[in-house]
């Protein structure tokens, strides 16, 4: 039985040394964000009656499916509002479990690199069980910082008991997620496959507890994080929840361990889908292809978007009561003079989800440097197909998801909002505003091509860039941070849409920008070393 994990912690040293900046990168944000947020508390949530307002907001059924249920409503101090508007927090935490999980198994395995470290004097369990070792210990240090931290902070109703009980919640909520991704990496046969049955599970997880909160008990108990929940931090702090989640992934790891040892290296339990037997005509050309690898990127994403704009529409009946009661959406509100806070909330709510939007269209360019590492590149360069082509067939198929996302997302926002509130805004003036913010996008998308065309190695490097443009963005009126660095991004020159005139040569500039980022990027690439 100890074969079977022989050279455990060799591996996962190995492992901290390949991510230890991508680790210490993730647990400093999750850290230093969940107490920067508690620390703002105090002012933003002053004692009095505007906070009973706000805790009566809470019951509303719309919130309740996105936030959960509030506990400690009757004497909402601090510890409760922590509780109820962060604890869900740790679906971040579960992203981060599944990625580094899949990272170092299926996708290793995947490249092949898993069979050079079986040749070596390993055990057949090494991998699996130094990958979990890893992340047991990031998820034990993510919620004794956390927890140190929420407790040395000292504010009303955040005592030390609850501020465990807090940081416990992150780190089981981790580790079951770490598991059950580790499960589906012995299931499936692509690191694909695993990616979206882990991050499905995740959603099902969301869902589950969300129909469960609104109306059925048991439906929540079924969801990690319902059971989370449950635990009603800073207000009883139960054990038992947070207990069940950490024996489901003590559980679901066995489970993995199991499988691994019954199935051979490459291979997955339930078998990839054959392909058909006759390429379809579109898969001719490099466009078709990229359409086919990023097809459930695409799919996903965009119901995805339609979903959390309708989650947005589904709160415009108790908007005005919340804003008017919450000094912290007040001051994240752009201020617009003769403006109703329903057009306030909309304008917030177009930039939020165009930041969003983003995403799925960097996905789709940084995709052609994931091929190129992969070495799947070199297939198609030994033909008779450009780089520029290929460059340009990732580059337009972002530019039109990044379309397709703004158009969902506030389509589904204003189907919501219109089964709620009676004519709540002009679904034509939300998208003319939703398209005044695709130039900031493809400024981004820009940036992104010219990275992988000119500094291929600092690719993710856009990820930072998005991050930061949130976090001005989002938070700069918050913060008081100074204009000047909201300006460092396209965001910062897009006004409040629709509430506020687009100036034409505003948008003009953006679209000349982000063509000069895209001719540079594709000159970059068609020079550069294929695998530079």
């Amino acid at each position: 039985m100890n074969q079977l994990f022989t050279n455990t912690a060799t591996l996962a040293r190995l492992i901290w040394r390949r991510d230890r900046v991508q680790i210490v990168l993730w647990l400093l944000s999750l850290i230093i964000f969940t107490i920067a947020v508690a620390a703002t508390f105090p002012v933003l949530y002053p004692e009095g009656p505007e906070r009973e307002i706000i805790a009566q907001t809470f019951t509303n059924p719309a919130l309740i499916s996105m936030l959960g249920p509030a506990y400690g409503i009757h004497n909402y101090h601090l510890g409760a509002i922590m509780a109820h508007q962060m604890l869900l927090f740790t679906m971040v935490v579960a992203i981060m479990n599944i990625l580094l999980t899949i990272k170092h198994t299926r996708r290793d395995e995947e490249l092949g690199r898993i069979e050079v470290i079986r040749s070596l004097p390993v055990g057949q369990l090494a991998t699996a069980s130094a990958t979990m070792l890893v992340l047991a210990i990031t998820n034990a240090v993510l919620g004794l910082a956390v927890s140190l931290g929420l407790g040395l902070l000292g504010l009303t109703g955040m005592d030390w008991i609850g501020s465990c009980f807090f940081g416990g919640a992150l780190s089981a909520t981790g580790l079951f997620f770490a598991a059950a991704a580790l499960l589906f990496a012995q299931l499936t046969e692509t690191s694909r496959a695993a990616l979206a049955y882990s991050f499905g599970f995740l959603g099902l997880s969301f869902l589950l507890r969300a129909v469960g909160d609104v109306g059925s008990e048991p439906l929540s108990l079924l969801s990690p994080l319902g059971l989370v929940l449950r635990a009603q931090v800073y207000v009883r702090n139960y054990f038992w929840p947070l207990g069940v989640v950490f024996l489901g992934a003590v559980f679901l790891t066995m489970l993995a361990f199991r499988l691994n040892t019954r199935r051979d290296l490459e291979a997955g339990f339930v078998p990839a889908r054959p392909g058909r037997s006759h390429a379809s005509p579109f898969l001719s050309g490099p466009l078709g292809l990229v359409l086919r690898l990023e097809r459930t990127t695409i799919l996903g994403w965009t119901v995805g978007m339609f979903i959390l704009g309708a989650s947005y529409g589904s709160i415009f009946t108790d908007v005005e009561d919340f804003v008017h009661s919450s000094e912290l959406y007040q001051q994240m509100l752009p201020h617009t003079a003769g403006a109703s806070v329903l057009d306030q909330f909309v304008a917030m709510l177009l930039s939020v989800l165009s930041m969003l939007a983003a995403v799925p269209a960097l996905l789709v360019i940084l995709k052609l440097r994931a091929e190129e590492r992969a070495h799947r590149m070199e297939h198609l360069l030994a033909r008779a197909v450009t780089r520029q082509k290929i460059m340009g067939s990732f580059l337009g198929t972002a530019l039109v998801v990044a379309v397709v996302m703004q158009l969902a997302g506030v389509v589904g926002l204003w189907a919501s909002a219109s089964a709620v509130v009676d004519d709540p805004f002009a679904l034509g003036q939300a998208l003319q505003g939703a398209l005044v913010y695709l130039p900031a996008i493809w400024v981004l998308v820009g940036l992104a091509a010219l990275l992988v065309g000119a500094a291929p190695k600092g690719a993710n490097l856009a990820w930072f860039y998005l991050g930061y443009t949130f976090f001005v963005s989002y938070f700069g009126s918050l913060l008081q941070i100074p204009a000047w660095m909201s300006k460092l991004t396209p965001w910062g020159y897009i006004p409040n849409v629709p509430l506020e005139p687009v100036r034409p040569w505003t948008a003009a500039a953006a679209l000349v920008l982000a063509a000069a980022l895209m001719a540079l990027g594709l000159a970059g690439y068609r020079r550069r070393d294929i695998y530079g």
